[in-house]
Order: C-alpha cells, then sequence, then structure tokens
C-alpha cells in the first residue's frame, strides 16, 4: 500500500471507527455532540493558535491560493443552487442549502487533520490560511443570503452587521486564529508551561475531530431527498476540485498551495449547511444526505485529486 492511500484510509479510517461506535452502540450520539464540541471550542482553536503564533509564513498575502479556492467556491455554489431549483423544482431557499452544501467544505473536523496526516504541518500552515478567511466569508453570504430572502429576523442591516460579528467574534476558531497573530505580533515567547498546554490539547485535535465526525454521521443518517443529495455530493466531490485544480494551475500556484486547495475543495461538506438549513426551515434532509454520502465516498474521491495533482504538476 502506498503511503498516500494509508494515510487516506487511515484518516477516513477514523471517521469510520466513530461511526461503527456509534452504530453498535458503544457510544451514545451525545457523545459524539461532547467530542465536536471538545474539537471545536478548544483542540482546534488551540492548534490554530500555535500554527498562527509560530508558522513559518511569508508575511505576503496569499491572493492567488484564496483566488483559487474561493473560485471553486463560487462556482460549486451557483451548480448546486441552479440544479436543485432548475432541475429539481425546489424553491430558492432549498436552493441556498444546496449551493452552501455543494461548495461548504468541512475543513475543521475533516480537513485540518487530513492535511496534517497528508502534508503535515506546513500543509496544515497553507489550509489554514484559506481557513481564517473561509468562515467569515460564508458566515457573511449565509446572513445576507437570509435578508435578502426575508428570514433574518429583522433589525435591518444594523442588525444583521450585529448578527454577523456577534457569530464571527464569538466563534472559537477566529479566537483562536486571531489570538495567534496578536501572539505571533507581540513578539512574546511561549513559556514553558504554556507550551506545554497547548501542545497536550492541540496535540489531541485530530484524531479526536475525525472519530466525533463519525460517530455524528450516525445520528444523521440518509432519509428523503436522496437522488437530488447524490447529486449534489457528486457537484462537491468531482466540480468543485476541478475547478480548484484549473484555477491553481491557471494561477501559477507552488506545489504546496495547489495539493492543499485541491484537497481542501475535495472535502465532503460538513455539518454548516445542515444548521442553516434549521435555521431556513427547508432543505435538512438535502443538507444532511449530501455530507453522508459524500463522506462515504470522500476516501476514494479525495485520493483521486490528490493524484490528479500530481499528474497535473510533472
Amino acid at each position: 500500500m502506498s503511503p498516500l492511500v494509508e494515510t487516506v484510509s487511515f484518516v477516513f479510517g477514523l471517521v469510520a471507527f466513530g461511526y461503527a461506535a456509534g452504530w453498535s452502540g458503544l457510544l451514545k450520539p451525545q457523545i459524539g455532540d461532547a467530542l465536536t464540541d471538545f474539537a471545536v471550542s478548544i483542540a482546534v482553536p488551540l492548534l490554530l493558535f500555535r500554527t498562527m503564533a509560530s508558522a513559518g509564513f511569508d508575511g505576503s498575502i496569499p491572493w492567488q491560493l484564496w483566488i483559487a479556492y474561493f473560485t471553486a467556491v463560487a462556482i460549486a455554489w451557483i451548480a448546486g443552487q441552479l440544479t436543485i431549483t432548475r432541475l429539481f423544482g425546489r424553491d430558492a431557499r432549498a436552493g441556498v442549502v444546496a449551493g452552501l452544501s455543494t461548495s461548504f467544505s468541512n475543513l475543521v473536523l475533516l480537513g485540518i487533520p487530513f492535511m496534517l496526516g497528508v502534508y503535515g504541518q506546513s500543509g496544515f500552515e497553507v489550509l489554514s490560511l484559506i481557513v481564517s478567511i473561509h468562515l467569515p466569508i460564508m458566515m457573511g453570504v449565509s446572513i445576507l443570503l437570509f435578508a435578502l430572502l426575508g428570514r433574518s429576523g429583522g433589525g435591518g442591516l444594523a442588525g444583521l452587521a450585529r448578527e454577523f460579528l456577534t457569530n464571527l467574534f464569538s466563534n472559537p476558531l477566529i479566537i483562536g486564529i486571531i489570538a495567534g497573530l496578536a501572539w505571533r505580533i507581540s513578539g512574546l515567547e511561549m513559556p514553558a508551561l504554556g507550551t506545554r498546554f497547548v501542545d497536550a490539547l492541540a496535540n489531541v485535535a485530530g484524531p479526536t475531530a475525525l472519530f466525533a465526525m463519525g460517530l455524528g454521521l450516525r445520528k444523521f443518517g440518509i432519509s428523503g431527498d436522496i437522488r437530488p443529495a447524490i447529486v449534489i455530493a457528486g457537484l462537491k466531490l468531482f466540480l468543485m476540485p476541478a475547478v480548484a485544480l484549473a484555477m491553481a494551475k491557471i494561477l501559477g500556484l507552488p506545489l504546496l498551495s495547489a495539493q492543499v486547495a485541491v484537497a481542501a475543495a475535495s472535502m465532503p461538506s460538513g455539518v454548516n449547511p445542515y444548521l442553516i438549513a434549521n435555521r431556513f426551515g427547508t432543505g435538512q434532509a438535502l443538507a444532511s444526505n449530501s455530507m453522508t454520502i459524500g463522506t462515504l465516498f470522500a476516501v476514494a474521491t479525495t485520493a483521486f485529486w490528490l493524484s490528479a495533482v500530481h499528474w497535473a504538476y510533472p
């Protein structure tokens, strides 16, 4: 077995192990929720903090990386939204959920441990540059769409701005990123005891996130809206990474940046579109099914796209 296939199998194997623990009844669904909260609220933010505080970024703004990735996001979103509204005849709100499900990669629970496993710390540092603006952009677009569809809850533009800023700066991931950048700018040296605390929790972020994701998938399952969910999952797993790879070549991204951008784009959808669907009151089954189906097939499709990058960058 090649090192790449072994690493991909290990990463998705931890997800499968979590799913099996829930399916067998060994662990209750509430355990998955608690593990996810721990990973997203404590372990992963500390991992981001450590990376932002100590990573060897060159100081330049990674415009090419962002353009490559978010062009793929935009095209995937439009394709998913049009597919559900035009092909399946669903309403505009379901189309928004479909667009999110086609373009919102699971960069935290799956993407971060995946990059650490496949590309190591240097790959994770590149991914952190995407994560640092991914959450604000996707949250901002989602809130704007709530307003356009008349479901923002009132308050006008001031209310929307307040909601966006509150959600943004109370997000533990954003707090971890900002705190790490602030520590880096300060030039302070981390005390030895502080380093041990951060390392102890940050080092378990990857395995915990993967196991928690698998346990959470057991809770969502697959029911209703299966045909459109298969189409949306297919667009997520094939269209979005294809666009990211094409943009990486057009923009001349270095190999590692291209690998990370394409791998991130090839990640299946996460839980965020489902949470947004709950708020809209439509498309819950579509979001949860596309997430589950996408995760099931991502072990093969992600390996394919990693190989495709190597083929494109001889």
